[in-house]
């Protein structure tokens, strides 16, 4: 993808999340948020098997960049950023994988070229059993994975260079490979240690205090009775800065991460970091263009499938897009000459309206055809054709408050209390239907439809608009729940 195209893709992502919020008239409310009918999904997972205990009681996220670890047995792996990462209940593997590319898409393969876990002893034998991996926190751009029985913690943070392990007490931690081990051999200080794979890979390890590295098998290396923090790279290439330039900031380590909206077209990373030191992470070319105040390492670069990801030296980001000025009408006009033609054009999609009913019961098509007679509205407005406006407004309406009022026949919006989301009655209870709406895809496609719609009918007709205002913000919130203001029912 060219870069302009990603520029104006932020751009237009900040624009959706600042329109859909504004176009509704927003009045203050004590009240708590509106709650649609409860859902009995047949199919969804029990989130109890992938999160642990402290996170059940408030709503989950459902479309997140770790979510291939909170479906089916989430063991299939995510990227992360130069990482792909896949866990097992007892083990976490590390792939830097490499690309395939033919005319018609790119590709990359997980290969499992690190694998983590704690060495099997007639201690945590006992315990392995009881207590599998679990989610145990997590932000924006962080994840951490506990592993109790192995008394593994990792803190998995998106465009870090490195891969962070904190073991809680004395254990054997291995530190395995499908490929063959070369050569390992450590730092006089026995903080850091060197291993290389028969594949061209070179990885390094610093441990927050000295302990020792065994060869415990020909593809296996052993950290005896280790307790600290581990942190795992990749050298990304052969040149010596780039060992220097991890060498140097190996203390300090992020444990959480948040995307902040801060001000209209700017967008803050706010990293936590624990340790000595400034935070190395590392940005890809849409970052590059965007950040305005952080320190750039231009030689510092692993390889990636969004291009190359280059060495960002500080805990806060700040992201500037272009201004796009958020408007009900067309941001340059409509000629004069024009309107005769764009009348008549429009007197007769008008005129279809009433002929032309609504006949399908699915979310994401009947969405569609509500914000396409809202947009009708609004071009009416900009071209001063305002005598159709009412039967478009009685339209709208007609369609819209059967979904909000819960009297659609053959559909309609629920609340699923498992996750914390909305889902549609036929999706609740088959996977296919309304484009995977039950399983949380897409939502913001079939969601903003009916938001724009709303906000369309709101600005016609304000008494409406008041009336429904709550329903309206819950359909908001299940897609941009923005934490300040926030909706209690939805995750962030």
């Amino acid at each position: 993808m060219a870069n302009n195209n990603l520029t104006s893709a932020f751009s237009f992502a900040l624009i959706l999340c600042v329109s859909a919020l504004s176009l509704i008239p927003h009045t203050t409310s004590s009240s708590s948020p509106f709650q649609f009918p409860l859902a009995e999904s047949t199919i969804l997972p029990d989130p109890s098997s992938f999160f642990s205990a402290n996170l059940l009681t408030t709503p989950l996220p459902t479309n997140s960049f770790f979510q291939n670890f909170a479906l089916n047995n989430g063991d299939k792996p995510e990227y992360f950023h130069p990482y792909s990462i896949n866990s097992s209940s007892s083990s976490l593997s590390l792939s830097y994988p490499s690309l395939s590319s033919t005319s018609a898409f790119i590709s990359q393969t997980f290969v499992p070229d690190l694998t983590i876990s704690a060495s099997q002893t007639s201690a945590n034998l006992a315990t392995t059993n009881n207590s599998s991996r679990v989610i145990s926190a997590f932000t924006d751009l962080s994840v951490t994975l506990d592993f109790p029985s192995s008394n593994l913690r990792f803190f998995l943070a998106r465009g870090s260079p490195y891969v962070t392990c904190n073991v809680s007490s004395p254990t054997a931690v291995s530190i395995s490979t499908i490929h063959a081990i070369l050569e390992s051999y450590s730092s006089n200080s026995k903080t850091k240690f060197t291993v290389q794979l028969d594949n061209n890979q070179t990885w390094v390890m610093y441990t927050s205090s000295p302990t020792n590295l065994t060869r415990s098998s020909p593809s296996t290396l052993t950290f005896d009775g280790y307790s600290g923090n581990i942190r795992i790279a990749l050298v990304p290439g052969s040149d010596p800065k780039y060992a220097a330039i991890l060498d140097r900031f190996s203390s300090a380590y992020p444990v959480s991460g948040e995307a902040v909206f801060t001000k209209p077209f700017t967008l803050e990373y706010k990293w936590e970091k624990y340790g000595r030191g400034d935070l190395l992470m590392l940005a890809h070319p849409l970052h590059l263009q965007l950040l305005s105040n952080a320190t750039v390492l231009e030689d510092f670069k692993y390889k990636s499938i969004d291009g190359d990801l280059v060495g960002i030296v500080g805990d806060l980001w700040e992201l500037k897009s272009h201004n796009v000025s958020v408007t009900w009408h067309s941001i340059g006009g409509v000629k004069q000459a024009s309107y005769p033609e764009i009348v008549s054009a429009l007197r007769r999609d008008v005129k279809a309206l009433s002929k032309t009913p609504i006949t399908t019961a699915s979310s994401y098509f009947y969405g569609k055809l509500v914000a396409r007679a809202a947009r009708l509205a609004l071009i009416a407005k900009e071209v001063n054709c305002l005598d159709v406006v009412p039967a478009i407004r009685k339209y709208l309406a007609d369609a819209i408050e059967p979904w909000l009022d819960g009297t659609f026949s053959g559909n309609g919006f629920l609340y699923d209390p498992k996750w914390g989301g909305l889902v549609t009655q036929q999706g609740s209870t088959d996977r296919g239907a309304d484009f995977g709406f039950g399983v949380y895809n897409d939502h913001h496609y079939h969601l903003g439809y009916f938001v724009y719609g709303i906000s369309v009918l709101a600005k016609i007709d304000h008494a409406w608009g008041s009336k429904y205002k709550p329903q309206a913000y819950s359909l908001a919130a299940d897609f941009i729940n923005m934490g300040n203001q926030s909706n209690s029912n939805f995750p962030r």
